[in-house]
């Protein structure tokens, strides 16, 4: 058994500074030390996906985080894990519990399969992994080597937690809670496809803000309207978009983060604006284009049409949430938000051009320019 505390201070030797995941009565005391330590961040997600998204989104910007959560809680971060930091090549330290372990103490019988498979998944993952360290001088080792494999293959690292692996370690700190204040918005009616409402991005924001775009159609015509070094078309983990740029705009705070996000991709997972709205970064806008159709599937209507999506975010603690209707509004929008936490309701109608181009560089190579963006180094780096 070890002291969370020396293994946190080990990790912060390595630049892991970001903590985010889903309790579990194993992870208590990591949990505990790290929302008490004033030098580091604990994101509460609201699933395991939204956080393996959010230390993603740290990493890209260049600040290791670690992701913390029960076995029987990872299948919610399968898709991020296989399509956001596989196909991205986005490395982040995993520490996953072993509930239910095979002959291990009595447990609570939804962990019973996940106990036997964990390992196994992870293997199917293509992650790499070992048992987390029991001794104080397992530590420093571990970490070396979990480190040469996620900057090796740029991919996730895992360390699995058995019962009474850490030292228990009593909460000191008293939460901080901001209780949202009610609004009525009244809803516009659409006027413009997106593509038109994306001009009006590109047009204002700022050259140095980070773009993110959702997966589907809004990459693609985000892309087909000027490339540019500073964006990234998501492919896959659908509805991850609005927790990468969280962990971008935590990580890098001198730069703005513009979220373009969709109705059915932020239905898919709607805790996340709980989440942004409890860290309220000042450096974020979360852009909602809402044309009530999974439009890049065949046009099946989404939910969005029986949800208030301003009404959700301002209940959620969204200091300012706003409309618009045309490209000239949401320009408009972009430039009266800038320095706080903003969430812009733009509905669209549908529709989309017939020779609409997919990116001609990989995702991967998308992450990397922007990586090295980020950190002021080449732009120009892709495969």
């Amino acid at each position: 058994m070890i002291e969370a505390g020396t293994f946190i201070q080990h990790a912060r030797m390595y630049g892991f500074s970001l903590y985010t995941g889903v309790p579990c009565s194993y992870l208590k005391p990591f949990i505990n030390y790290v929302i008490d330590d004033p030098d580091l961040h604990y994101v509460g997600a609201a699933n395991e996906g939204d956080a393996v998204a959010v230390a993603a989104g740290a990493g890209l910007a260049g600040q290791r985080g670690i992701v913390m959560f029960q076995n029987s809680g990872f299948g919610n971060a399968i898709n991020p894990l296989t399509s956001l930091t596989h196909t991205f090549r986005i490395p982040v330290l995993i520490i996953v519990t072993l509930r239910g372990e095979p002959d291990g103490s009595a447990d609570e019988p939804q962990h019973e399969l996940m106990g036997r498979i964990t390992g196994d998944l992870l293997d199917l993952l293509d992650i790499a992994w070992e048992w987390f360290p029991t001794d104080e001088n397992e530590i420093e080792s571990v970490l070396d080597r979990a480190i040469a494999s996620m900057d090796t293959r740029r991919l996730p690292f895992a360390l699995i937690m058995r019962k009474g692996s850490v030292a228990a370690h009593a909460l000191q700190s008293t939460p901080r809670v901001t209780r949202p204040e009610p609004r009525v918005t009244e809803l516009p009616v659409p006027s413009a496809r997106r593509m038109d409402m994306l001009r009006a991005v590109q047009a204002n924001v700022d050259a140095d803000a980070i773009v993110i775009a959702t997966t589907g159609y809004t990459g693609r015509e985000l892309y087909a309207l000027d490339d540019r070094v500073n964006q990234l078309y998501m492919v896959g983990s659908m509805g991850c978009a609005a927790s990468l740029g969280l962990g971008i705009a935590l990580a890098c705070r001198s730069r703005r983060v513009v979220v373009l996000d969709g109705d059915g991709a932020l239905l898919m997972r709607l805790g996340a604006l709980a989440m942004l709205g409890c860290q309220r970064p000042s450096n974020l806008v979360h852009i909602l284009f809402d044309n009530g159709i999974h439009e890049s599937t065949g046009g099946q209507t989404t939910l969005s049409a029986g949800v208030d999506f301003c009404a959700v975010a301002s209940a959620c603690g969204y200091p300012t949430v706003v409309t618009a209707a045309r490209p000239e509004d949401l320009g408009a929008q972009l430039v009266t938000t800038a320095g706080q936490l903003a969430f812009i309701y733009a509905p669209t109608l549908p529709g989309v051009a017939g020779d609409l181009p997919r990116p001609d560089i990989s995702p991967s190579g998308v992450a990397e320019r922007l990586r090295g963006y980020l950190a002021g180094g080449d732009q120009a780096h892709a495969d």
